[in-house]
């Protein structure tokens, strides 16, 4: 038996395309009304410390906007990502419960069920 794959989180790589769509991602999270802003992404069940939540999915954004999401790469060539799916409703919380690997969402921590998800912004937030 081989080993399996791991991603720079040391997590195990996740199969491609894996809960993109909202229909893909409902089972395991929902937008409601936020208490840190609007609306927020929330737990639908218990998600364990280190589960991939998801992937943050959407056209390739030429300028920032509401949804936009901007990775960073080791190559330094940064990336927008409009995004169009349940993952845009996440807010921005320190110290976070996910965290970004590329466009994939993680646990950072064990997400209790109706809690919010949230991840850092960054230093400027």
């Amino acid at each position: 038996m081989g080993q399996s794959k791991k991603n720079k989180l040391g997590r195990a790589a996740k199969e491609p395309g894996l809960r993109i769509r909202d229909r893909d991602l409902k089972a395991l999270v929902y937008a409601a009304a936020s208490n840190i802003h609007g609306t927020g992404l929330f737990a639908a069940r218990r998600i364990e410390k280190g589960e991939y939540i998801g992937t943050y999915h959407g056209p390739r954004a030429k300028r920032n906007g509401v949804y936009v999401l901007w990775i960073y790469p080791a190559d330094g060539e940064e990336t927008g990502i409009s995004g169009r799916n349940l993952l845009r409703f996440l807010n921005h919380a320190r110290p976070p419960n996910a965290e970004l690997d590329g466009p994939d969402l993680y646990a950072r921590r064990v997400i209790a069920r109706g809690r919010e998800i949230t991840f850092d912004y960054g230093p400027d937030w």
